[in-house]
C-alpha cells in the first residue's frame, strides 16, 4: 500500500510538472487561430468582392472564377496588404475617352483606380479619376480614362492605391485607334469568328472571303489560316489544328491581301480567346426553347418590366449586352436572378457595334437556344387576336415560336412594329411602358426578328432588325391580327433624349448630327438639336391603342393595390 502511494504521488507530481506546457501550448494554438482569423477578414473587408450599396443596404457578394492556386495566391498578397498584381494589356483610342484592357479581374466600380498622363518632360504626370471600371471576361478587367488632355501622351497608365500598375513590356507604349483594330473573337465549332474595325465595310453585304486570313498567336507559335466568310465587321476563319486538339489563349488578328495578292500586315488586336471557352467543351442537357438578346445603355430603370412581361410570354433566356452603362444594370440583373430569371451581363465596351454584338451574341446562344430574339428594351410584344377572342396569352410567344421549330425551311419570325408617342404625358410613367404610353402611329415600320441561330449564314451578316438566312431558308411574316411589337420609341422628352444621343447601332447616326434626316431612325421634324419642341407630349398620336394596357393590368395587377410587380419593386426601392 505505501508502495502504491508513493507511485501515486510520484505520478501527480509528474503530471503537475507538464500542466504548463500544455497549457502554454493551447494559448499558442488559440493565438495562431485568431491571427488566421483576422488576416481571411482582413483580406475580405479590404478587397472589392464585397461591396453594400448604401441606398439599399443590400451585400453584392462577386466572386471572380480563379483556381485555387490563384485565390491561395491572393490571400498570399492580401497578407503582405497589397491588391493582387494588376497590368495593363492593351489600350484603345476612342473618340471620348481611352480603354484599358487588365489581364486581371478587378470587378466594376472600383473607386481607388486613377488614370495618369505623362507630359512632353519624363517628370511630368497628371492624374485624373477614371470614368469606370467593370469586369470584362473570365480573366479580364476594362477601365474607361478621359482623353489625354493636351500636350500629354495618350499612353495612359494606371494607379491604384498610390501604386503603378504594370505595363506589358512588348508595346508599353502602344494605343490602337478604334478605327483599326480586332477587338472580340469567339470560337464557333471549328472555326473562329472575328470582329475587327478597319476593313472596307460594305453595309448589308457580304465580302469575298479569299481576301482575308486570320493570323493567330499563341505565345509558343504564330499560325494563319484563310477565311471562309467575311461581311461588314465580321471575319471568320479556320481555327488552327493544334488549337483545335490543345486549345489554349491566342490572341486573333485579320490579315487583308488586296487584288494583286499581296498581304498586308496583320490589324492590330485586342481580341483575345480562351480554350475554356471552346464550343465543343460546353455541355447543355436541353436548349431553351426561346431565348432573347438586346444591346444597351442605361435602360436599368426599364429592364424589370421588358423582362418579367416577355418571361410571361415564354422567353427562358436572357442575354444582355451592355454597352458601357454607367447606372444601376448589374444590381438590377442580381435581382431578377435572385427571382429566378435567367439573365446573363455581358460586357460589350465598343461603341457603335450593334450589329456585331447581334452576330457574337448569335454565336453565344446557338448551343443553348432554338430561337433568338432581337428586339430592345423598349419593344414589347403583343397578340391582339388572344386579347379579342380571349384567349390566354401566357407562354403565346414561346408557343409560337415552337410551332415552327420542326419546319426545316423556316429560319426566322419577322413580326411588324407600332411606334407610340409620348401620349400626353410629361413625366415617366409610373406604371410602365405598357400602360403609360396609349397613343400611336397608325401605320407600321419596321419590324423585329426571331431566329434559329443555326440557320444563320456562315458570314452572320445582319441589318439589326434581322439576319440573312443561309440558301434554301426562308421567314415567316405575322400578319398584325397575330402578332405585333409595340415599339415605346418616342417617350417623355427626357427618356427620348437620353435614349437618341447615343445610338448603339453601326449605321445609325446620332439624331443631333445633320444627316439621314428623313431616316426612320431619326424623330421626324425634330430637327438635330436637343431642344424640347413646345408639342412634344402631343407627337406621334394618331391611335389610341390600349389593347397592351389592358392585358398588363388584367394579368399583372395586384387585386388589392392595383400595383404592377415592376412598380411595387421601384416603390420598396424607393
Amino acid at each position: 500500500m505505501m508502495m502504491e502511494y508513493e507511485h501515486g504521488k510520484k505520478r501527480k507530481v509528474r503530471n503537475r510538472q507538464h500542466q504548463p506546457k500544455a497549457h502554454f501550448l493551447s494559448l499558442r494554438y488559440l493565438t495562431i487561430c485568431l491571427c488566421c482569423f483576422f488576416v481571411l477578414l482582413f483580406f475580405f473587408l479590404s478587397s472589392d468582392r464585397i461591396s453594400v450599396r448604401s441606398d439599399s443596404l443590400r451585400p453584392s457578394l462577386r466572386v471572380p472564377a480563379l483556381s485555387v492556386l490563384s485565390s491561395m495566391d491572393s490571400i498570399q498578397r492580401s497578407f503582405h496588404g497589397r491588391f493582387p498584381p494588376l497590368r495593363v494589356e492593351d489600350r484603345v483610342q476612342f473618340p471620348d475617352h481611352v480603354l484599358l484592357i487588365l489581364s486581371t479581374r478587378v470587378g466594376r466600380g472600383v473607386k481607388e483606380l486613377v488614370c495618369v498622363y505623362h507630359g512632353g518632360r519624363k517628370e511630368e504626370t497628371l492624374v485624373l479619376k477614371s470614368i469606370s471600371s467593370d469586369e470584362f471576361d473570365e480573366f479580364r478587367s476594362v477601365v474607361r480614362c478621359p482623353n489625354a488632355p493636351l500636350n500629354y501622351s495618350s499612353s495612359v497608365d494606371l494607379q491604384f492605391n498610390g501604386d503603378l500598375v504594370k505595363k506589358k513590356m512588348s508595346d508599353e507604349k502602344k494605343v490602337h485607334d478604334w478605327a483599326k483594330v480586332g477587338y472580340e473573337a469567339v470560337i464557333d465549332g471549328d472555326t473562329v469568328v472575328v470582329f475587327v474595325k478597319g476593313l472596307t465595310r460594305r453595309p448589308h453585304k457580304e465580302s469575298d472571303p479569299s481576301y482575308y486570313k486570320c493570323q493567330f498567336e499563341t505565345g509558343v507559335e504564330v499560325l494563319v489560316t484563310q477565311a471562309l466568310a467575311a461581311a461588314q465587321e465580321v471575319v471568320r476563319c479556320v481555327l488552327p489544328e493544334s488549337l483545335k486538339l490543345n486549345p489554349e489563349m491566342f490572341r486573333v488578328s485579320v490579315i487583308h491581301i488586296d487584288p494583286r495578292g499581296r498581304s498586308t500586315p496583320a490589324l492590330p488586336s485586342v481580341a483575345r480567346v480562351y480554350g475554356s471557352e471552346k464550343k465543343s467543351e460546353v455541355k447543355v442537357k436541353k436548349k431553351h426553347e426561346l431565348c432573347v438578346c438586346t444591346m444597351l445603355w442605361n435602360q436599368a430603370p426599364f429592364l424589370r418590366e421588358w423582362i418579367m412581361y416577355h418571361s410571361w410570354l415564354g422567353v427562358e433566356r436572357w442575354f444582355i449586352y451592355d454597352n458601357n452603362s454607367d447606372d444601376d444594370i448589374q444590381e438590377e440583373i442580381e435581382l431578377l436572378n435572385s427571382e429566378n430569371y435567367n439573365v446573363s451581363r455581358h460586357v460589350w465596351p465598343w461603341i457603335k457595334t450593334q450589329e456585331a454584338g447581334f452576330s457574337h451574341c448569335a454565336v453565344r446562344a446557338k448551343d443553348e437556344c432554338n430561337w433568338v430574339g432581337f428586339f430592345d428594351v423598349d419593344e414589347f410584344y403583343y397578340f391582339p387576336t388572344h386579347r379579342s377572342q380571349g384567349l390566354p396569352s401566357k407562354n403565346a410567344l414561346s408557343s409560337l415560336v415552337s410551332n415552327y421549330t420542326s419546319w426545316g425551311l423556316v429560319g426566322e419570325i419577322r413580326t411588324e412594329c407600332h411606334s407610340y408617342g409620348p401620349s400626353g404625358l410629361t413625366t415617366v410613367p409610373s406604371q410602365g411602358v405598357t400602360v403609360g404610353y396609349t397613343c400611336r402611329q397608325a401605320n407600321p415600320e419596321r419590324h423585329k426578328s426571331i431566329i434559329r441561330p443555326e440557320m444563320l449564314t456562315s458570314s452572320l451578316l445582319n441589318e439589326v432588325h434581322h439576319f440573312q438566312m443561309r440558301e434554301g431558308v426562308g421567314h415567316m411574316s405575322l400578319v398584325e391580327s397575330v402578332a405585333v411589337v409595340n415599339h415605346y420609341k418616342y417617350q417623355v422628352w427626357d427618356t427620348f433624349k437620353a435614349k437618341f444621343q447615343r445610338r448603339v447601332a453601326t449605321y445609325v447616326v446620332d439624331w443631333q448630327e445633320n444627316q439621314n434626316q428623313g431616316s426612320k431612325d431619326r424623330a421626324p421634324g425634330l430637327g438635330t438639336e436637343a431642344i424640347e419642341p413646345v408639342d412634344w407630349n402631343r407627337r406621334f398620336c394618331e391611335v389610341w391603342d390600349t389593347g397592351l394596357k389592358d392585358l398588363v393590368l388584367s394579368n399583372f395587377a395586384d387585386q388589392v393595390t392595383g400595383y404592377l410587380p415592376w412598380q411595387r419593386q421601384q416603390l420598396q426601392q424607393d
